[in-house]
């Protein structure tokens, strides 16, 4: 069977979801108004239009794409981490974490200890977003009654917020890129974690440095309780999750944990840890619907050939593996400008970025670590991200956004460490496991 090579108009459907989304995002001057599945479910339609074969057969192929193994992988992880992420807020786990971190800084180290309760608070709960609204008034209180620069305490917000969300086993771009990829979530973080350590280290280093040398008045924030037990379900996850054992177990015992807690320590009883688990269902639809959709998008894209027309135009300017990789990280850059979203840029770049991992003998770990490296650093700085844009209205918009950028040191430092690793690094290895 000869393969179809596919031409621009394979893509169209692929192009035709991006510029909705885009288009719609520019026109409203918000990219989150119109909800991401129905942009993917335009470019679906689009799909139907052009590209060629009967009705039955793309909707054969639709339905085959929905139903991929992996994508219904994808899907179920989401629900579970959902619903852990909200039964484990529900016990306190996020009050205690930040009350500890706050209840013992001192006000000349306010940078360096946000971003390193900003970095534990996301990588336990699996998101920048939430990270930033649960902190985000706090910190912003802190800057202003202490006279640490606002922008600054925004930015270590900011740049701790997207630590953690990068490498969290729970985070929706951590579950979208190593099943796009095919590879355990531990080698995904072990290789990521290489690079987003240093870039942390020498951020904490400069955050610490300001700090000493730093002009602020003493300020002793209000001592609030906090439970250390409550931490555990979060611990748990992260240990199970770095051992290797399987995600699913990992997540339903989190979740379990979490729900124990909560009932023995009196916050909520059985009935209301089945509501939360499952308003922590409910609050990943999007992202749920998303998947399934792209899913089906991606294999009529595949089936028209479009697949391999953008892997034979990437393939033009890739010399080497780590070009390969750099064209990886560049793929997922122009898509995440695009739609303002790093799960979906991740989404929409995931197959591509599985052909060419396949085609250059690359590490998965590997390709889908810069996937989201790429992903988490244009997710920090594009002015229209939703990080950026609530930082700036949570501080009544006394945050200006090239301050926000530009105080950003672990972004632009794990961008830098990124780049010199694939430049100057050693060659990326062989992938010696055969992934079909």
């Amino acid at each position: 069977m000869i393969k179809n090579e596919g031409s621009i108009i394979s893509v169209l459907p692929l192009l035709c979801f991006v510029g909705v989304f885009l288009g719609f995002g520019i026109y409203t001057a918000d990219f989150y108004a119109l909800p991401s599945p129905i942009a993917a479910l335009i470019g679906i339609v689009s799909a139907f239009v052009f590209l060629k074969g009967s009705i039955n057969q793309k909707t054969d192929t639709f339905l085959k794409g929905c139903g991929d193994g992996k994508i219904l992988t994808m899907c179920i992880i989401y629900l579970l981490a959902g619903a852990f992420a909200t039964v484990s807020k529900a016990t306190g786990s996020v009050d205690t974490i930040v009350n500890l971190g706050l209840n013992y800084i001192s006000a000349a180290y306010f940078p360096v200890g946000v971003f390193v309760i900003a970095s534990f608070l996301s990588f336990a709960s699996g998101t920048s977003v939430g990270s930033i609204v649960t902190l985000g008034p706090i910190v912003i209180d802190l800057a202003e009654k202490s006279g640490s620069p606002l922008g600054l305490m925004g930015a270590a917000l900011l740049s701790g917020a997207m630590f953690g969300d990068n490498l969290s086993v729970i985070s929706d771009t951590t579950i979208a890129a190593t099943q796009s990829l095919g590879c355990e979530m531990k080698d995904k973080f072990k290789a990521n974690f290489r690079l987003a350590l240093p870039a942390a280290l020498i951020a904490v280093i400069i955050l610490l440095y300001i700090g000493f040398t730093a002009d602020t008045s003493a300020v002793v924030p209000e001592k609030n309780e906090f439970n250390l037990l409550l931490i555990l379900p979060y611990l748990l996850v992260i240990a199970l999750s770095i051992i290797g054992i399987n995600v699913f177990i990992v997540l339903f015992s989190g979740l379990l944990f979490a729900g124990i807690l909560g009932v023995a320590t009196g916050t909520f009883g059985l009935m209301d840890f089945a509501l939360n688990t499952y308003e922590g269902f409910t609050e990943m639809t999007e992202i749920f619907l998303l998947s399934l959709l792209t899913g089906g998008l991606a294999a009529l894209v595949e089936k028209a050939g479009g697949i391999s027309f953008l892997l034979r135009n990437i393939s033009k300017v890739i010399k080497s593996k780590r070009s390969a990789l750099l064209g990886i990280g560049g793929l997922v850059t122009v898509a995440n400008f695009c739609v303002a979203n790093n799960t979906i840029a991740i989404l929409i770049s995931g197959k591509v970025a599985r052909e060419i991992t396949h085609k250059y003998s690359l590490k998965p770990q590997e390709s889908a670590s810069i996937l989201d490296i790429f992903a988490c650093y244009v997710q920090g700085i594009i002015p229209y991200g939703a990080q950026i844009l609530l930082l700036i209205s949570l501080s009544h918009f006394k945050i200006g956004y090239v301050d926000l950028v530009q105080n950003a040191f672990y972004l632009h430092l794990l961008l830098a460490v990124t780049l010199i690793s694939l430049l100057f690094g050693k060659k990326a290895r062989a992938n010696t496991v055969n992934n079909n």
